[in-house]
């Protein structure tokens, strides 16, 4: 059964075709060299460095405008670079995605901000039962993560393409209590996206991939995203690896199935789809004002790796405060791939930034700061030209 949609959503969903038809205003006049030197230049910095990415790829939109600029390579020993149709996997920039599908559901009245998990999903252990979706939403909830589970892990490791049942992941910690009280303080974990997938199915009755597809995926024209169970990646892809110095870097794209990270970080897609869903989803474009509101409700907390500048968590979202400026989006990351994807607040701008290795604190402080530097950069230039 169709989902019921307030009037308000219809009129959103068209200027959201509108800014994907190109007919969006404010076109950016063409960068002066000198400013897109820099940027490339910086881009090939990153590139160049013993323990940089192979590749890495900005495409930065301005209303109907679209400039892309890259360094390095789309898959070592070849001469391809990174293109704005190659498929990535977006890491944990897909839980972004599970916000627009739950806080659609909430404008449409299927859901409640303040629903709790005794409520929608009355199986998962009692102890959580007072964890709500926007706990889950903005990392509040105190959810053990499934995903630091040693059961979970050594699985991973004895079978790294092991097909799990989704659905089921928060079961390796279901004898867990949470690790604080709910509302509490933040603490990022992936089991609140595979929460808010659940919430999300049981309020509807409808799989969670199929609500991807009819709330973002057709009214915003991606066509090159997808949420797949298995370690395949389509062709053609940006490959992933793993970079070690003075090793050679190991492709790992496709190491790892989908199925393990599910809705916390599952999706596949393209730099294009992931900046034309983050235009449209930090301007608002899919929920009415009033849920727009409540997402933007900030507590302290950074998305993971953090991205530029001071980092605030809402529901699903992240804003990044940086020297030029707010925008608001997330960012992710997974063996062989690294994601930042924002928007500006009226959804006429937005960036993705995919780099082709892992940078994250624990790993790669150095290269991570260096990451969040340019990135930076292209902030600036994405709010200023």
């Amino acid at each position: 059964m169709p989902l019921p949609r307030p009037r308000l959503r219809p009129l959103l969903a068209v200027l959201a075709a509108a800014s994907v038809l190109g007919l969006a205003p404010l076109p950016a006049q063409a960068r002066p060299a000198q400013d897109e030197n820099r940027l490339q230049r910086r881009l090939a910095e990153l590139v160049g460095r013993a323990d940089g990415p192979p590749g890495v790829i900005a495409v930065l939109r301005y209303g109907s405008h679209r400039e892309v600029l890259h360094a390095g390579v789309a898959e070592v020993g070849s001469a391809r670079p990174p293109q704005p149709t190659d498929h990535m996997r977006i890491a944990s920039a897909a839980k972004a995605f599970s916000g627009a599908v739950a806080l659609g559901l909430v404008d449409s009245g299927l859901l409640g901000l303040d629903d709790t998990l005794a409520e929608r999903l009355p199986a998962l252990p009692a102890a959580w039962g007072s964890v709500t979706l926007r706990q889950l939403l903005n990392h509040t909830s105190g959810l053990p993560d499934y995903s630091a589970a040693p059961e979970f892990r050594a699985i991973i490791q004895a079978d790294p393409h092991h097909r799990f049942d989704s659905r089921c992941l928060l079961d390796f910690v279901a004898g867990q209590d949470l690790e604080f009280a709910p509302g509490s303080r933040y603490a990022y974990s992936n089991s609140d996206n595979i929460a808010v997938a659940l919430m999300a199915e049981a309020a509807t009755g409808r799989r969670y991939e199929d609500l991807l597809r009819t709330e973002v995926y057709r009214p915003l024209g991606l066509t090159g995203t997808t949420l797949p169970q298995g370690y395949r990646l389509p062709r053609p892809y940006l490959h992933g690896y793993a970079v070690q110095p003075p090793d050679a870097p190991e492709d790992v794209s496709t190491l790892f199935g989908a199925s393990g990270a599910w809705a916390s970080g599952g999706i596949v897609s393209t730099p294009d789809d992931l900046g034309r869903f983050m235009g449209a989803y930090a301007g608002g474009r899919l929920i009415a004002p009033a849920v727009r509101r409540q997402q933007l409700t900030f507590v302290d907390g950074a998305s993971e790796p953090a991205g530029p500048g001071r980092n605030e968590a809402g529901l699903a979202i992240f804003r990044y405060t940086t020297r030029c400026g707010v925008v608001y989006g997330h960012t992710g990351n997974t063996a062989g791939y690294t994601q930042l994807a924002v928007g500006t607040p009226d959804g006429s701008r937005s960036l993705a930034f995919s780099v082709t290795s892992q940078v994250n604190q624990s790993g790669t402080p150095d290269l991570l700061a260096e990451l969040r530097s340019v990135q930076e950069d292209f902030v600036c230039a994405l709010l200023n030209d």
